[in-house]
């Protein structure tokens, strides 16, 4: 494929090993070409690395495969299930990254995979959670977008507007861990 086809979440082959797309940019100077600069991912190491190409470079397409599974829990490893055959499948922490604050049980996830290995896992951009804690708002303190402190269902901490109350569903944004709003 060519460069300027990469977008941010394109998965394309470097060396031996398949990369993701973090950032993309085009650049085009007055009298040289135009240059295409890249931030990827490793998905078989995690390393963060800057590529540049020329416009008219190509770069290998990876062939990854996608598969929704469903989350079911924390063993030494993280377990998962395929909804349709029920076959389970192990996947190991290194491989789930920091997406292991936002998993719940019962979630679906879509799972990558490389030469029929799991290199990473895609959560839903957004996945609405129940408030387990948070201290209570005070009067004349909600007209500001001030937040506080609060526990999810599954533990991970987040910070909420001050409004929010315990037992109050939110939507967060798996991506940032940022509130999104109340759902």
């Amino acid at each position: 494929m060519n460069v300027t086809d990469l977008k941010t979440g394109t998965v394309y082959k470097e060396g031996n090993d398949p990369v993701v797309v973090v950032k993309y940019e085009h650049t085009k100077t007055a009298r040289g070409g135009a240059t295409v600069k890249v931030k990827v991912r490793n998905l078989i190491t995690g390393q963060v690395l800057t590529k540049g190409y020329s416009h008219t470079a190509r770069v290998e397409d990876a062939d990854i495969s996608r598969k929704k599974m469903q989350y079911l829990y924390k063993d030494n490893d993280f377990i998962f299930m395929d909804p349709n055959s029920f076959s389970q499948v192990s996947i190991p922490l290194d491989i789930i990254g920091d997406s292991e604050k936002f998993m719940s049980e019962g979630e679906n996830v879509m799972i990558m995979y490389f030469e029929d290995k799991p290199v990473s896992i895609e959560l839903p951009n957004t996945i609405v959670f129940e408030i387990k804690y948070t201290e209570p708002g005070f009067k004349g303190n909600t007209v500001t977008s001030t937040f506080k402190d609060a526990t999810l269902s599954n533990g991970t901490n987040v910070k909420v507007p001050m409004f929010i109350k315990i037992g109050d569903k939110v939507k967060i944004d798996t991506r940032t861990g940022t509130y999104v709003s109340k759902a």
